[in-house]
């Protein structure tokens, strides 16, 4: 039996683009975005730093060996079910995440926020829209 999936709703970048996240290296990166956080490999480039394009439930985000500071960036994820995208990282064996979850206000709207930080050094935070 397959164990739930959370639902990525939406996606905003910490900097300025979400499609241009810093990392080292690409080919260290990856692995961990495909087999912790879910996302698939859509594409991949040379031109003008090695980079990919992933996606997952219709967000896309993109990686790329531009030099950037991946521990300056990263990025805030809405999901349907912060617990279940808990359980889901936590399933794959990743241990670099607790489940402190956060209530976190921005405008009107509060979030329970949970926090990741990729090997990478990118951050990412998952949050689901509290009523």
């Amino acid at each position: 039996m397959l164990s739930p999936k959370a639902t990525l709703k939406n996606a905003w970048p910490y900097q300025q683009d979400r499609m241009n996240l810093p990392v080292v290296s690409l080919e260290t990166a990856l692995p961990f975005y495909e087999t912790v956080l879910g996302f698939r490999v859509l594409s991949r480039g040379e031109t003008p730093h090695p980079s990919a394009t992933l996606e997952r439930d219709s967000i896309r985000i993109g990686l790329s060996e531009n030099g950037g500071d991946p521990q300056q960036d990263g990025c805030f994820f809405e999901v349907d079910d912060v617990e279940t995208m808990f359980a889901e990282i936590r399933a794959t064996g990743f241990g670099n995440v607790n489940p402190d979850y956060r209530q976190q206000k921005y405008g009107d709207v509060t979030w329970k926020v949970l926090f990741i930080v990729a090997p990478d050094e990118l951050c990412y935070s998952f949050g689901e829209r509290q009523m």
